[in-house]
């Protein structure tokens, strides 16, 4: 029998003896008085004589994180995920049924305690006890160290065990929580509305990824996971709604990085009367501001790197960041008129080392070639903007240049954080968007965008000019709490399934 074997043998043991003196091993509550953090917060600085003055009653709870015997002085060490306290067991002090279950505890066990603040000789802030509940019996070991799991895949699969043992995970989430919260603190300030549009679609719409997909069998129809809430928005702007917002969950059938995991959270959104310039400036004050609120600065550290989210950031046009890079590279002088001739543009993306599609026009080709040379360059916040039509089916052209649309996309940390549009509201060039998207799945894109002719339909009611814009909460999180991976973000993040 392994070591482990005999630690989870010795648990049920201990749980089992506990049921036959009576002990309800699972009670339904406790009244907890004070939150162990909030008792920190509150006495941890007081002196000891204030604390004997005072002579502070309290009833708390958490998890032992160890424990100690020292001849009749005996100590619990207790953490509600916050914070830790000191737990003082004498078997004089407490009735004698609580120093049996205190016993017959094993770390990673769940107490409630009832008793007062005092300080040790050692000066820490103790409860000296007068009662000991029994909460909850952990029955698998915790690790060792229990102030680190460094086990990433551990870390990833038992999100339960990763918050347990290590207390920088559990502030990770609680900054995205605060993240959430100011986004839609932020939106709702300026008039935005708040909805929820479908998860489930008969079309994949509103973005080029692959989707996932399912079946209503009540309905015997196919329908897909949305890829993105963007089309059902829009529905909403040409209903008469003019500044609507979603923090949605999106489903992409694609392959997983640091960057990327199969279903992850943007908040989308829509503003009629605006443009892609205006929402340039309002990203700026949204990345500042939410920096600001949830972790106290919009100065930065993402790796190795210093990063100011202060206004105003970098804006640059994604041809002429692909034209320098590869001129850079090539060491001769690439020009604009070879990234939008679709034979120019292949043979400068194979001296590059790029794979060329066959369907792939020089708009993809050029912003395959930003993609690989420009994106992981482009750690401080800049706007991309001005992007080939062929790769923005739902963009507005610009009007002197109807091979560049009016779009944008902020990178911060080398990679993409937020992508927005002047939104195309002509349904007939919209119609043939569509159709060229179709060709290109005929020709094998799985990506390449679905018709939706509701959507059309939709569009021949009137969408006003409008700009739209998603912002990716989980990269943003990643750079406010300087994380590498998506899945250090993700409560749950996709894996495979072990045996």
């Amino acid at each position: 029998m392994s070591s482990q074997d005999e630690q989870v043998e010795q648990r049920r043991a201990n749980l089992a003896e506990l049921a036959r003196l009576g002990v309800e091993v699972y009670p339904r509550t406790f009244d907890r008085r004070d939150a162990i953090s909030d008792l920190v917060a509150r006495h941890g600085e007081r002196t000891h004589d204030e604390l004997e003055a005072d002579r502070t009653e309290t009833a708390t709870a958490g998890r032992i994180l160890a424990i100690r015997s020292f001849g009749k002085a005996n100590f619990l060490v207790l953490s509600d995920g916050r914070a830790k306290i000191q737990v003082y067991i004498r078997q004089d002090s407490i009735p004698a049924l609580d120093f049996t279950i205190f016993k017959l505890l094993d770390f990673g066990d769940w107490v409630g305690v009832e008793g007062r603040l005092f300080r040790t000789k050692t000066n820490e802030l103790t409860i000296w006890a007068s009662r000991l509940h029994f909460l909850s019996k952990c029955l698998l070991p915790l690790p060792e160290k229990w102030h680190g799991l460094t086990d990433v895949e551990t870390r990833y699969r038992q999100r339960y065990l990763d918050l347990i043992v290590n207390p920088d995970s559990r502030r990770v989430f609680e900054t995205r929580s605060r993240v959430v919260a100011a986004i839609r603190e932020f939106m709702t300030a300026r008039g935005y509305l708040e909805v929820e549009t479908p998860m489930m679609q008969p079309i994949a719409g509103g973005a080029i990824a692959r989707p996932f997909t399912t079946h209503h069998n009540t309905l015997d129809m196919d329908l897909f996971l949305r890829i993105a809430p963007e089309l059902y928005l829009k529905r909403l702007t040409v209903g008469g709604m003019e500044k609507v917002f979603e923090i949605n969950r999106n489903f992409r059938n694609e392959g997983i990085s640091t960057q990327h995991n199969p279903e992850f959270t943007m908040m989308e959104f829509y503003e009629a009367y605006a443009d892609y310039q205006a929402l340039m400036t309002m990203t700026e004050v949204l990345i500042s501001s939410v920096a600001r609120q949830a972790i106290g600065t919009d100065q930065i550290t993402f790796g190795d790197h210093a990063i100011s989210l202060a206004p105003p950031f970098t804006r640059l046009s994604l041809r002429a960041a692909a034209r320098e890079a590869a001129s850079r590279r090539l060491a001769r002088e690439v020009t604009d008129a070879d990234l939008r001739q679709r034979d120019t543009a292949a043979d400068l993306a194979r001296l590059l080392g790029l794979d060329v599609a066959a369907g792939h026009g020089a708009g993809k080709i050029t912003t395959d070639i930003f993609e690989a040379l420009c994106e992981d360059r482009l750690v401080q916040p800049t706007f991309v903007y001005d992007f080939p039509t062929e790769v923005s089916p739902l963009s507005k052209q610009k009007p002197d240049d109807p091979d560049t649309v009016e779009r944008f996309e902020l990178y911060i940390g080398g990679f993409e954080v937020a992508n927005a549009f002047s939104e195309l509201n002509d349904p007939a060039e919209q119609r043939r968007r569509f159709e060229a998207q179709l060709k290109d799945r005929a020709l094998g894109d799985l990506e390449a965008h679905q018709m939706d002719d509701d959507y059309i339909r939709a569009l021949e009611y009137g969408l006003p000019p409008t700009g739209g814009e998603g912002v990716g909460i989980d990269r943003l999180v990643m750079l406010l709490t300087n994380r590498p991976s998506i899945r250090d973000v993700i409560l749950f993040p996709l894996m495979r399934t072990r045996d």
